[in-house]
This record gives C-alpha cells, structure tokens and sequence, in this order.
C-alpha cells in the first residue's frame, strides 16, 4: 500500500485543479452510519418505502420517512470532521482544490472549513428543510423540536403544504445547476480524488467518469471495489482516513 500511497502523493503534487468526489465512506470514519453496508440503514429501513412519489402522496410513508431522517440527522449534528476532511482542507490551504463534489448530506465539509463556494452537495443536506410547494425554508432544528413535541409528518406553516429535508430521495429529480456545474469542474480538473465511493448510484458517479473521460488522472480510495477502478491511475482500498494522512502532505 505504501507504494501507491507515494504514487498519490506524486499525483497530487503535480496537479493544479484537484476535484474531490466523496462519498460515504468518508463519514462512516467519522460515525456516520452509510446506507448499505451490512449495519447500514437499509437494515433497518426497506428503502422502497422512500421513493419521493410516496413520500410526497402518503402521510404514513412521510411519517416513517421523517423518523428514518430524524435518526440520521441525530448521528450527524455533533458528528466531527475526520482526518481525511482535514486533509480536503489542506488541498484548499495550498491553492491545489478546484472544487469538492459531495454525496454526503452531513455538512463535514464546512465543518472542516473548506470554502462553501467550493462545495457541491450533489445529494443535498440534511440542515435544512423546505414546503415542496411554496419552498418556505426552515432550520432542521426548529422542525426537529416539532418531531420530538409529537407531530410525526410536520406541513408548512405558511400553505399548509409538505415538509421535506433539502436531501435527494430516490426518484427525486437531481439538482440541474449542481449536477451541470459538478460536470464543468470535471471537465476542468486535471485529477480526480475519489473518496469513499462505491460508484454505483448515479448520476452522481458520472461526475469522476467525466474527469476520467476527458484526461485527468484518477485516484479512487474505497474499501471495495468501484465500476472505475480499471480506468483509475491508482486504488487504494484502505481507510480514508489512514491514506489521506498520509497522502496530502
């Protein structure tokens, strides 16, 4: 490992616009539960339950929905930056990070203090709630002391119409500005710094295929295997966090 640790040291000190494509081995480092890791939500929850279409026309799905998000938005709100975070900002430090495109909704990334105008949360985040029908904003913790007072699918003051975390739930279109703006940086960047991805849920993994497709070089870090390790000029699968320690100096 220890060789393509040097080799991704080598790469990052040549490159000039690094894009960091991160995912969610990323926060389970900083005790983030994942999804489909074998203790990962979907242990908990049958994800069929969350297509937006049901959550949107069935008070019931909503409620279950809210107390599977209510759940996770508890992990993240004291969850801490972790050692690769802390690296991502040191990217920023030396003028190297073109950009950060997260599927992550924990905002870890502005808690480690990289710029938010050169955050994508391609996924959305769970800080912030909207009325999918007026789009009224409110503060996840104003909404979460409605859920603990006993109100189990909370409606917009205003019209009256459905609350909903600023997150993307399956058959919720993609944010068209982020998802285009994600794919110019790929164009532009010169290396792509996968983290923590499978790179199996798009479009947001075409986001490093782009970078690949269009010349940079690929360094992918994942416990397991992704569809892009055969493309990717090195592969690390280790801890995140161990190999960005050691990475970015």
């Amino acid at each position: 490992m220890e060789q393509l640790i040097e080799k991704g040291k080598y790469l990052i000190r040549e490159a000039k616009n690094i894009l960091v494509f991160s995912g969610a081995g990323l926060s389970t480092e900083s005790g983030i539960p994942d999804f489909r890791s074998p203790v990962g939500v979907w242990t908990k929850y049958d994800p069929s339950d969350f297509y937006f279409h049901k959550i949107i026309s069935d008070e019931k799905a909503r409620a279950k929905y809210w107390r599977m998000s209510s759940e996770m938005y508890l992990d993240m709100k004291d969850a801490l930056p972790n050692p690769a975070h802390r690296a991502i900002k040191r990217l920023e430090d030396q003028g190297k990070l073109l950009v950060v495109v997260t599927q992550n909704i924990d905002r870890l990334h502005h808690k480690a203090g990289n710029s938010p105008e050169k955050i994508i949360e391609i996924h959305g985040t769970a800080f912030s709630v909207s009325c999918l029908s007026c789009g009224k904003k409110y503060d996840r913790d104003e909404i979460e002391n409605r859920l603990s007072a006993g109100v189990k699918a909370p409606d917009c003051d205003d019209c009256g119409g459905v609350l909903k975390p600023e997150t993307i739930s399956f058959g919720q279109s993609m944010p068209h500005e982020k998802m285009t703006l994600a794919l110019k940086h790929a164009r532009d960047c010169d290396l792509c710094l996968v983290l923590g991805s499978s790179l199996v849920v798009y479009p947001a993994a075409s986001v490093p295929q782009e970078a690949s497709g269009n010349g940079a070089r690929l360094i992918i870090v994942n416990r397991d295997e992704t569809p892009l390790d055969a493309r990717a000029d090195s592969v690390i699968r280790a801890s995140v966090t161990e190999v960005m320690k050691k990475m970015v100096v």
